[in-house]
């Protein structure tokens, strides 16, 4: 193992004029909902939107005059590269990122705007990788790997150093894991100096590398499947930090993308903070029941980054409010007749719910050639909400039943 804590402690020194200290809040709106007292560290404010900003102004800070003058290449799926592009300009370093081709727009377009040149190779960020170490060898560019590299883990090291000092009644940890480089660096800093606290692990189960490695014993590859935590779907932690996880973290543990947006929704809703899949994995797991956490634990989630395309955000509310009850889309079929859709609205609203769409199909629903079927979307307060109103139809003779709402 090649990083020590004296590494993670120099790199605070060194980053600290261009990185934030960010804040740890309790997760008051979750307390009723977990076993134990949750913090959130939130990396999603620093500059570019994650912890990434620490590993790579790190490693850029150690390049030459003659390496910053040659420029510099990475491979990432979107917080590496908005990070290493923003210091790029800071520091005058010309760069180019290779990103997987389904990368969200939002990461594209900040990496762009500060000033970085994209290409697009492959569909995750080890296929990425393949086509910046061709620009490395070929152009004579600095490759700066987004987790593999000492220097890098040793930055993400920094959010350990912080969380002893802001929370130093912490007894676990609970981080993302993609490649590993700042669950790697955190347990450096926090288990060479309060061995007692425990590190946990969470991936996407579409990518769980770390846990398929810590099984075999070694590195390996996998195949991954597609994932809303695309900043951890990586088909192999790496060659670096996977010791470092071998002796250092206690337990891995993978969610599955329900888990994974409802996390997503119950944090923007809750606590009014915005994550992208990979940093909502740990309350995903907490949700879940997958980490032996009592109620006498202190435990902070580190909440990595907030770059999340809107439009998906949208999509993740529509499908936790249709997880709740809240949208809902009712089916009510009858004689088509003038005053129907009347008569339905107005039970509707006397039941206190808001109707979002109305529409009509005669020709392709599978009723009677003189009836007509009514599709209705409806804002509730929940399931028993949407039961009282269907209950309500049924009393006034109307027939009805509930279909899958379109966001679910």
């Amino acid at each position: 193992m090649t990083v020590k804590l004296a590494d993670v402690l120099a790199a605070r020194e060194r980053i600290s004029d261009g990185i934030v200290m960010t804040p740890v809040i309790p997760a008051l709106a979750l307390r009723e909902r977990l076993s134990c007292a949750l913090h959130l560290k939130l990396e999603n404010t620093q500059r570019t939107g994650s912890f990434k900003d620490r590993g790579a102004l790190n490693r850029m800070l150690d390049l030459t005059a003659e390496e910053r003058q040659r420029g510099i290449v990475t491979a990432s799926a979107g917080n590496h590269a908005q990070a290493v592009a923003y210091h790029g300009r800071r520091l005058g370093v010309p760069v180019e990122v290779v990103m997987p081709e389904h990368t969200p727009l939002v990461k594209v377009a900040n990496t762009r705007h500060f000033g970085a040149g994209v290409r697009f190779h492959g569909s995750t960020l080890s296929d990425a990788m393949v086509e910046a170490r061709r620009l490395e060898g070929e152009e004579g560019l600095v490759l700066v790997h987004a987790f593999d590299d000492d220097l890098v883990i040793a930055g993400q090291g920094t959010i350990g150093l912080e969380l002893l000092e802001q929370l130093p009644s912490l007894t676990s940890v609970i981080v993302p894991i993609g490649g590993g480089g700042m669950i790697s660096g955190i347990a450096v800093a926090i288990k060479e100096q309060r061995p007692d606290v425990r590190i946990f692990g969470v991936e996407a189960s579409a990518a769980a590398s770390a846990a398929a490695s810590r099984k075999a014993g070694k590195v390996i590859h996998i195949e991954t499947s597609d994932t809303i935590a695309d900043g951890i779907a990586v088909k192999q932690v790496g060659d670096r930090t996977f010791p470092i996880i071998e002796r250092y973290v206690d337990d891995i543990v993978a969610v599955n993308e329900t888990q994974i947006a409802a996390a997503v929704h119950l944090l923007l809703e809750q606590e009014k903070v915005l994550a992208e899949g990979a940093a909502a994995t740990p309350l995903a797991a907490l949700l879940a029941g997958l980490l032996p956490l009592g109620g006498d634990e202190v435990a902070v989630m580190i909440l990595s980054g907030g770059n999340i395309d809107v439009n998906l955000v949208g999509r993740i509310i529509d499908r936790g409010l249709v997880a709740d009850g809240r949208l809902a889309r009712l089916c009510v079929t009858a004689r088509d007749r003038p005053g129907f859709l009347a008569l339905v609205t107005q039970i509707v609203a006397d039941e206190g719910a808001n109707v979002l769409d109305v529409s009509h199909s005669r020709a392709f629903a599978d009723i009677g050639v003189r009836d007509v079927e009514i599709l209705v979307s409806l804002e509730t307060r929940g399931r028993s909400h949407v039961k009282k109103v269907i209950e309500r139809l049924e009393r006034e003779g109307v027939a009805v039943r509930m279909t899958p709402h379109p966001s679910a």
